[in-house]
């Protein structure tokens, strides 16, 4: 049986900030399995993980800081009224600029993780383009192996891997047990076009996914912005990934 399908709520985001509860009954309504938070606009993370249980939408994964100083009791806090054992965050391009910057970004990375261990809870990386950029005729994200702790893993946006300029399905096959979520996401893979309902773009994504098969947990799909409509956009990833046998839904 294929890994379950959710959807990061980021990709909603215009929408949710007029109307947080209708955005997420939609998404169950189409019948995804799950929803990755990034934020409550008028709302909290109790009432949110309410309406998700009400729904019966699993949260696999929330996007949160990291649970380091100040933000350490939020993101616990907020990861467990939601339900979740799984916190994942990343950092900007400058942070992955220079050998120092990565080791430094990971150092705090391992932080991380080792605050989410002592919670009973696990700590991913989210990446964009500039974790899979060369630098000193290397990969980012292979300097990166070198200095991460095992207890960090990878949520892999696939979609961002290839713009990069590596190939998606090798980095999943790669990364292993490491990667228990990939983010999907397609269009044409380029930084400034905007991206397209899963299916529809230049991403492989059934290569991807059975690269990742035997340790896949979710696939969440994200459309960080997208020519057409939308909702349109979220209910045509679906339609493509759970009717392809890609994906299992909740309808």
């Amino acid at each position: 049986m294929p890994a379950p399908v959710a959807l990061q709520l980021y990709t909603l985001r215009e929408l949710a900030e007029k109307n947080y509860e209708q955005v997420v009954r939609t998404v169950a309504e189409i019948g995804y399995a799950g929803v990755e938070p990034a934020g409550f606009p008028g709302s909290s993370p109790e009432q949110a993980g309410k309406l998700f249980k009400s729904l019966g939408l699993k949260v696999p994964s929330a996007h949160l800081p990291l649970p380091l100083g100040d933000d350490r009791q939020f993101a616990l806090d907020t990861a467990h009224a939601l339900g979740t054992k799984r916190l994942i965050s990343g950092f900007g391009p400058d942070q992955f600029n220079s050998m120092d910057n990565i080791k430094s970004s990971c150092d705090r990375f391992n932080e991380a993780a080792s605050v989410a261990t002592a919670h009973g809870m696990t700590y991913g990386i989210h990446n964009h383009w500039w974790e899979f950029s060369r630098i000193e005729d290397r990969w980012v994200y292979e300097v990166m192996l070198e200095h991460l702790s095992a207890d960090v893993f990878f949520e892999v946006d696939i979609y961002w891997v290839q713009t990069g300029g590596p190939d998606p399905v090798e980095v999943v096959r790669q990364l292993g047990e490491r990667a228990p979520i990939l983010h999907i996401k397609d269009g044409p893979c380029d930084r400034e076009l905007d991206m397209t309902a899963v299916g529809d773009g230049i991403v492989d994504i059934p290569g991807v996914i059975a690269a990742g098969k035997a340790y896949t947990k979710w696939h969440i799909v994200e459309l960080d912005r997208c020519a057409t409509d939308m909702v349109e956009a979220v209910r045509k990833s679906y339609q493509y990934l759970v009717g392809n046998g890609l994906a299992e839904g909740n309808v």
